[in-house]
């Protein structure tokens, strides 16, 4: 008998399907959180037969349960845990640990990669193209890599997780890669997620508006209340501010953070490691610990949410010659205008010069960064160049 202990999203749940398409009835799948699983190794440590053979996947284990599997796996058990998370890196010095964050030719591992790639050398699974398709299509979800590759079946594919139930998930991809020459999502499927995408837009839109921003401890961090949508929420947030480091959304009811950036000077794991999480460099989680919750919510919860950038502007437009202006939550107003061919200059609306930088989307940064300021309407625009008009007029 074979037992699977796996994560509860795509990738964890992915290794389940690859899970039944080698073995069939002949597994246990439990899905786990981070907190559960160490609770489910255990009971297995302590009740099932010992001639059954483990698998921990896109998890790893507490010190506790390392030293017990360590000492399962010396006296006759069979265990194999495979990760892809840098956390779990040291799991490599047992023989039963396998953890890869890249692999040698530089392509991003996840757990259901990696447990194909297990499967296959021990000779335990049927390849085909539609299982490779579909193992591909997680592993690109997982890493991040259909964002760079824009590759929206793999992002339809945990759309399609997550509006179903995991068993019915399960049932219906180990069903369509035994009996399919190339994975495909089918007629149904197809129109109740184009119907979740326009759901997700008007969420994200609604979140938009209640974004503030705030610096926490060598960052600056964006932070909104969210209990849906992260990855989608989290990816759209950060490239509508890139002058934030990293997204936090905090779920309340369950009490977890989840981080993501899109920048690579960032490692949103080591900031969920503060916190006792983990995950990878551009997405990550953790718990709402006493110490986040104070620092992500109490000392945030006065401030007010970031302005958006006017969307419909004609003459107020980002890298303008006749200059871009911007206000801030104090009615400041700050100028941006092109100096000569490589010099950008911030003014105050006192025509005080502030900066000088090498490109507009530098000083705009700026300006973001230090004064949460956004790019005004054009009937704002006009009026302060009528202002700043006739104050030439009379010399001021």
């Amino acid at each position: 008998m074979y037992k699977l202990l796996s994560h509860t999203d795509l990738d964890g749940v992915g290794c389940g399907v690859l899970a039944k398409l080698a073995f069939g009835d002949r597994i246990k799948i439990r899905y786990n959180s981070i907190a559960s699983l160490n609770r489910e190794v255990e009971w297995f440590l302590e009740n099932e037969e010992r001639n059954t053979h483990l698998f921990i996947t896109d998890l790893s284990v507490n010190e506790e349960n390392e030293k017990r599997l360590e000492e399962f796996y010396q006296t006759g058990g069979k265990v194999q845990l495979l990760d892809h998370h840098k956390t779990a890196l040291h799991f490599n010095e047992y023989e039963w640990g396998h953890v890869v964050v890249e692999d040698n030719e530089g392509s991003l591992a996840s757990g259901t990669s990696l447990f194909y790639e297990y499967l296959i050398e021990n000779e335990l699974i049927q390849t085909s193209n539609a299982v490779d398709e579909f193992v591909e299509l997680v592993r690109q979800y997982d890493t991040w890599e259909w964002e760079k590759n824009n590759n929206q079946e793999a992002h339809r594919l945990n759309a399609l997780f997550f509006l179903i139930s995991i068993d019915e998930f399960e049932e219906k991809m180990v069903n369509r890669l035994q009996n399919s020459d190339h994975f495909f999502f089918d007629e149904f499927e197809q129109k109740i997620l184009d119907m979740e995408e326009d759901k997700v837009e008007r969420y994200i839109r609604r979140k938009r508006r209640e974004l503030v921003q705030t610096s926490i401890d060598d960052y600056l961090a964006g932070i909104v209340y969210a209990e849906s949508y992260h990855s989608e929420l989290g990816n759209e947030l950060g490239k509508e501010y890139p002058h934030l480091d990293y997204i936090a959304m905090l779920n309340m009811g369950g009490k977890r953070i989840s981080l993501r950036t899109i920048h690579d000077h960032v490692d949103v794991s080591e900031v969920a490691g503060h916190y006792g999480g983990g995950g990878h460099a551009k997405a990550a989680g953790c718990s709402l610990t006493n110490e986040a919750y104070n620092q992500f919510v109490t000392d945030t919860f006065h401030l007010d949410p970031v302005r958006e950038d006017a969307r419909r502007n004609r003459y107020n437009l980002k890298e303008s010659s006749s200059g871009s202006l911007y206000e801030t939550q104090n009615d400041d107003m700050f100028l941006v205008s092109l100096q000569n061919e490589d010099e950008w200059i911030i003014e105050n609306s006192k025509g005080l010069s502030i900066h000088t930088f090498k490109s507009f989307k530098e000083a705009e940064i700026f300006l973001k960064r230090n004064y949460a300021a956004w790019l005004v309407r054009d009937d704002i625009f006009v009026k302060y160049l009528i202002r700043y008009i006739k104050k030439l007029k009379h010399g001021e």
